[in-house]
């Protein structure tokens, strides 16, 4: 019969279908992963706008609140922790601070009159709204890619590729419940 038996070819075609199904596979994950970093940049993207955009906003609201200092103190702090986070995890606790800060800094704005109807301050809430949309777009788009990836990597058998060449879960990048709610502001 020569070299090859049937059972040979067999295991020969069972052999090259199984490399061919983990090339398929590795290429899906690589796919997947990219889309969940572009989504991530996204989100980068629009983060960088907002960190640019607070110091104006924070200059304008200090002329008329110097009564106001922490609030406006929380607000760059919370941003300059914000810049700093070096993974996912802590990007997103700093965002859920920065976000809850901005939110009790507008409510202050409403204390002020002649700041509401500033128009540095109301061309920078608007930027600032644009933004906040955009985000919120972002993390949209982050976390439909993230659930696509997830789901890849969890599935059996696929997760025996993911395994083998270190594909893991991503996080998503969620609001917690403090951001949910509405900011309290004493007066």
């Amino acid at each position: 019969m020569g070299i090859f038996t049937i059972s040979g070819l067999i295991w020969l075609g069972i052999g090259i279908l199984l490399i061919l199904w983990a090339v398929i596979t590795y290429n899906n994950f690589i796919r997947l992963k990219t889309l969940v970093d572009e989504g991530w940049s996204g989100i980068d993207v629009q983060l960088k706008r907002r960190y640019d955009l607070i110091p104006n906003l924070v200059a304008v609201v200090k002329q008329y609140t110097i009564h106001e200092k922490g609030v406006l103190e929380d607000v760059t702090k919370m941003r300059s922790i914000s810049m700093g986070a070096k993974n996912l995890d802590e990007k997103v606790a700093a965002e859920q601070g920065l976000t809850a800060a901005l939110k009790t800094l507008f409510a202050v704005a409403e204390k002020y009159p002649d700041l509401k109807a500033n128009e540095n301050f109301l061309s920078l809430q608007s930027q600032l709204a644009s933004l906040e949309t955009e985000i919120q777009l972002s993390r949209r788009y982050y976390n439909g890619a993230s659930r696509n990836y997830n789901a890849s990597v969890l599935r059996f058998p696929a997760n025996i590729v993911a395994r083998i060449f270190g594909f893991i879960p991503v996080v998503y990048f969620e609001i917690n419940r403090e951001e949910r709610e509405l900011p309290k502001v004493k007066f």
